[in-house]
């Protein structure tokens, strides 16, 4: 050890670094996205650009990436053309169906939610006396989940879920699927897995769909963040794409309403295509409205 280590840990005494160290020996520390955060966010009318350059330069960073064990996280982007194809048009998720302009998904280590939630709130307060958080928009769609499965069209090739975030896929289809009550849930997940998915999965352009069911935020939550709808009833499905979601939106992603309405388990309240953001640009911002 440096001669240095004592001086800078003394100089660090706010920050409580000694007990990073009993930390990192302490629980779970494996790669599995036991847990996520799933956010759907819509910017106020003539601040979209304000909240695009808050979200890449600060929030994402400062708010997600530099908590502990967020090890993973991308956003996406609707265009104006891609919320247009979205449904069904009376959504319980999404009012008017076409909110949320930009998603933000993040992977939570397994047996860590606990912890992260802990930082988390306290971050975010912070954030907000610091006058660091955007006003100016609204949460469509933002819960933590838990992992429930994941099923892949390729089998043990290609990339897994913890991958997911970071592999270059090249769009996302958001679906949210509500049962009619919690043990209709449970059936609702062993026919998404062993027959609906694997199914729709087969010859597609998408590579995996990832299953995680909502949880309940805490009580010190923000006010601007409503309290999660459907934590006993509720699945929502990511859809990983190795094609822009146009190319293959009608003969793929179409339908998958009427799917869930036949097998007589639960009802699909929204299904919406994005694409990946391009990190520090604004690129697709004046496409939007």
């Amino acid at each position: 050890m440096s001669e240095e280590t004592p001086d800078r840990a003394a100089g660090n005494e706010g920050t409580r670094s000694g007990t990073y160290g009993e930390l990192a020996a302490l629980g779970p520390y494996g790669v599995h996205p036991g847990h996520a955060l799933i956010t759907l966010v819509e910017p106020h009318p003539g601040h979209e650009h304000a909240y695009n350059r808050w979200y890449e330069d600060d929030h994402y960073y400062a708010g997600a990436m530099a908590m502990p064990w967020m090890f993973a996280g991308r956003r996406w982007v609707a265009t104006r053309e891609l919320q247009e194809l979205r449904y069904p048009k009376e959504s319980a998720v999404a009012r008017p169906v076409g909110a949320g302009c930009y998603l933000s998904t993040y992977w939570v280590t397994e047996g860590r939610y606990d912890d992260h939630m802990r930082w988390t709130v306290g971050i975010n307060k912070r954030l907000n006396r610091d006058g660091r958080v955007h006003q100016d928009r609204t949460h469509v769609f933002t819960a933590f989940q838990d992992h429930e499965a994941t099923v892949y069209r390729d089998g043990a090739a290609g990339p897994r879920d913890f991958h997911a975030l970071d592999h270059p896929y090249r769009g996302l289809v958001l679906e949210v699927i509500d049962a009619e009550g919690p043990e209709e849930r449970g059936r609702l997940l062993e026919w998404l897995r062993s027959h609906h998915l694997p199914q729709r999965l087969d010859g597609s352009p998408a590579a995996m769909v990832t299953v995680f069911r909502p949880t309940p935020l805490p009580g010190d939550r923000m006010a601007y963040v409503k309290q999660v709808e459907g934590v006993d009833t509720r699945l929502t499905l990511l859809w990983f794409l190795q094609e822009d979601p146009r190319s293959c939106w009608a003969e793929r992603f179409t339908g998958l309403d009427a799917a869930v309405a036949e097998s007589g388990l639960g009802r699909v309240e929204l299904v919406a295509p994005f694409i990946p953001t391009v990190p520090g640009t604004d690129r697709y911002v004046d496409q939007l409205r």
